[in-house]
């Protein structure tokens, strides 16, 4: 099966978007859209390596006491255990890919509390 944006599941996280293109156990590959202005809570994985890559806009990844930019074909590995947060904070959509081995599904620890509302 052919898999896109119009024939995967779709979640919202905050005012991001996710497609879930591939969701097993072993794998997870997920399209992100963030729109400006939009950041993840800090926080880690304990089992799962992640690899961000960019397709859109520019981002900051908040990482191993770094703030780096990241802009369209880069990509930045996150390991187990390793806090991070990835931020848009350009004026325009950013879209990321995310790959998980294995899934982060039960496997997200906060490193900071969640904003208050």
């Amino acid at each position: 099966m052919i898999r896109n944006r119009q024939t995967v599941e779709h979640y919202k996280w905050g005012h991001s978007d996710g497609w879930r293109l591939l969701d097993r156990s072993d794998l997870s590959v997920i399209q992100e859209r963030m729109p400006p202005g939009a950041a993840e809570v800090k926080h880690l994985h304990r089992h799962a390596r992640q690899l961000f890559y960019v397709l859109d806009g520019k981002v900051e990844m908040e990482i191993r006491g770094e703030v780096l930019e990241l802009s369209p074909g880069d990509a930045i590995e996150v390991a187990p255990g390793e806090a991070h947060r990835v931020r848009n904070t350009s004026s325009a959509d950013a879209s990321l890919i995310v790959i998980s081995a294995p899934s982060t599904a039960g496997d997200r620890e906060e490193n900071e509390p969640l904003p208050s509302r």
